[in-house]
């Protein structure tokens, strides 16, 4: 099978995963935005909802970790793209590149880049 086509079916996956990472932080900061909706709505004490918003904050700070090595997953499979040799050619003759906002800041500046 050709570089190309390894190397696109893995980037389709790790953007899926991606807007996955987002989804599930915009869900669960709607749920945070739920719960002190509901406290509000049901007059109910900061109190009695402070562990059950604690424990959704604490979600929310591990995936933004998990969204964070994510982005730390992609940089790195850029860099494995560059290393194998898959840069810019698709198997129609088109140009496939991972655009501006996917590549790593330093791309230009790596010992691979540089290499190829």
């Amino acid at each position: 099978m050709e570089k190309v086509f390894v190397v696109k079916r893995v980037a389709e996956k790790l953007w899926a995963a991606e807007g996955s990472m987002d989804q599930a932080i915009e869900q669960t900061s709607t749920l945070m935005g739920g719960i002190v909706e509901a406290r509000r709505d049901l007059g109910v004490s900061h109190i009695v909802v402070d562990p059950a918003v604690g424990k959704v904050a604490d979600a929310m700070a591990a995936l933004a970790e998990a969204r964070r090595a994510l982005i730390e997953a992609h940089h790195a499979l850029y860099e494995v793209q560059l290393r194998i040799g898959v840069r810019r050619a698709t198997a129609d003759g088109g140009v496939w590149s991972v655009d501006a906002d996917h590549e790593p800041a330093d791309a230009g500046n790596s010992k691979v880049a540089r290499a190829s």
